[in-house]
């Protein structure tokens, strides 16, 4: 076996081409956007033809690898936690289709909050779907998974989602790879349309089907290579035994790395529970160690209530945010009242370096929007500017302080209409362009179809440029959008933001204000980041 230095997002990448992979389908999204990225780049999937491109969002992306499965083909979808709520519409009814081929959904979770608006644990939609999960605790795991989960899902006809953590996914480690790669599977039409066609007759008998094969996955689990209880349970009751799961076993084990207490190692749901009842019943006291919310938790004290049970709903462990080798070592010391893990290092913040916020970057079009913008507001009671998901959503911040909300991609446009329903006057929406495409533009179609009184800014640099520069799914295409969803030719602008161009940017944006109607303006000009990029790749070849 070859031996490889790689991210989790590579091993996982690296691990699905190896598996068999005829299509990868995502929209970027920290922390998972590196997964396609590899695929792209990959030598194994250029010469295979394995489709990579972009997707508009992650709704789009489940509906095209469900296409791809229903043909017999393995299909891996990819996107951060949020987007799994894009998604949830087919996700939840992947279930009730069930699969052709395998189909894996990769979902990575954000704890801490670093690049996403909540801490939401995407495990739950697992269980709420009746879809077994995965969750691998190193990158040699995440990498063998990948063909494990394919298999399994091919096996018991349902799509598998696997959850991975930002550490997880943006940590490197050494991952054996096989010499081999899995050949894809043959297209074939063996997919059974009263399957996937879901009305409500098709639908019951599914979720019968589905909600009978709870107990086998479980099962499953509970023999899982992924799930292990070690060392052996010892005669009599040890004080303590921990249960921990994906990132977090490496947390217990670097406390305890020579311990005697009993570690049941959870990375493949439903939960094991007769794993957790073998545990539970050997020891006196038990920690639950798991990044994210407490899943494995909360169904434990309900099986188990009677038990002594320690977690983050206890207080051992921090209820929100990151888990940490060092808050990990204290519970261990609290549950076993010693000192059994001395604290490595401290994570408080430093009272030397000051706190550097993010900001746009120098030379960016958001700024001559903003400056722009700001300027005309000044004119104008009590304006409101609904923002959305990008790096233009930095203008919250000094010195622009420009926008008043950021909800999720594409609430800018319908927020605004819903504001400008309740009277608010002016009404600003500003959203950048694999936004709308994402989100957006049903919001406009909205806003056209009542006459909203908004003025929408789609902020166009060519680019999803807060994820590093991925294809823009409407570049080229945004006037047409707009004219095709019904917004006047008259009140439709493309302006470039320069600071040469203030007074034409300031003209127009007071114009559409006093307009009182559906009005847009698309200030256009290339990321500064992907133009450098360009610069640089086109004197290369020169």
């Amino acid at each position: 076996m070859e031996k490889q230095l790689l991210l989790g997002d590579e091993a996982i990448a690296l691990g699905a081409l190896h598996a068999g992979l005829s299509g990868v389908y995502a929209y970027p999204g920290t922390p998972s956007t590196e997964i396609t990225e590899f695929i792209q780049a990959n030598t194994l999937a250029k010469e295979r033809g394995v489709h990579s491109r972009w997707c508009t969002n992650e709704k789009t992306a489940m509906e095209a690898a469900l296409g791809m499965s229903f043909m017999g083909k393995r299909a891996l979808v990819c996107m951060k936690h949020v987007g799994l709520n894009v998604c949830a519409d087919p996700f939840v009814n992947s279930a009730m289709t069930g699969v052709n081929g395998g189909l894996v959904v990769l979902v990575a979770d954000d704890p801490s909050m670093h690049s996403s608006q909540d801490e939401q644990d995407s495990r739950f939609y697992g269980k709420f779907a009746m879809i077994p999960t995965f969750e691998p605790s190193s990158q040699q795991e995440a990498y063998d998974m990948m063909e494990e989960a394919f298999d399994y899902s091919e096996k018991q006809c349902l799509p598998v989602l696997m959850r991975v953590t930002t550490r997880m996914a943006h940590s490197r480690a050494v991952v054996n790879v096989k010499d081999e790669p899995r050949k894809e599977n043959e297209k074939n039409y063996n997919a059974v349309s009263s399957n996937w066609v879901l009305l409500p007759a098709n639908a019951r008998r599914r979720n019968d089907i589905v909600t009978a094969q709870q107990a086998q996955l479980e099962e499953d689990a509970a023999h899982s290579k992924y799930n292990s209880l070690s060392p052996a349970l010892a005669e009599g009751k040890a004080k303590l035994g921990i249960i921990a799961s994906g990132i977090a076993y490496n947390y217990v084990s670097e406390c305890l790395p020579d311990s005697k207490f009993p570690i049941l190692k959870i990375s493949q749901y439903p939960l094991p529970k007769q794993l957790v009842r073998k545990l539970l019943e050997g020891c006196d006291k038990v920690l639950i160690a798991e990044e994210g919310q407490p899943f494995i938790e909360e169904q434990v004290r309900g099986v188990f209530e009677s038990h002594n049970i320690g977690g983050r709903l206890t207080g051992e462990l921090p209820r929100t945010g990151e888990l940490t080798p060092d808050c990990v070592g204290r519970a261990i010391n609290m549950a076993t009242n010693s000192t059994l893990f001395t604290l490595q290092s401290s994570h408080e913040e430093s009272k030397i370096v000051a706190s550097r916020p993010p900001q746009l970057c120098q030379g960016c079009g958001h700024r001559d929007v903003y400056t722009a913008l700001n300027e005309v507001l000044k004119e104008y009671d009590n304006p409101r500017v609904f923002g959305d998901i990008g790096c233009y959503t930095l203008g919250f911040l000094p010195p622009y302080k420009a926008i008043h909300s950021c909800v999720d991609m594409g609430a800018s446009i319908t927020m605004a209409k819903g504001a400008a329903d309740a009277g608010q006057w002016p009404a600003v929406a500003i959203i950048g362009d694999s936004t709308f495409t994402h989100s957006g533009m049903t919001g406009l179609l909205d806003a056209v179809n009542e006459n909203a009184d908004i003025t929408v800014i789609i902020s166009d640099n060519l680019t999803t440029a807060m994820t590093g520069g991925q294809d823009s799914a409407g570049t080229n295409k945004f006037e047409a959008i707009c004219r095709g969803l019904g917004v006047p030719e008259e009140h439709l602008h493309v302006v470039v933001p320069l600071p040469k161009n203030m007074e034409e940017i300031t003209q127009t944006i007071r114009n559409e204000i006093n307009y009182h109607g559906v009005s847009v303006i698309i200030p256009r000009r290339e990321c500064i980041q992907t133009f450098r990029r360009h610069a640089k790749e086109k004197k290369a070849q020169s």
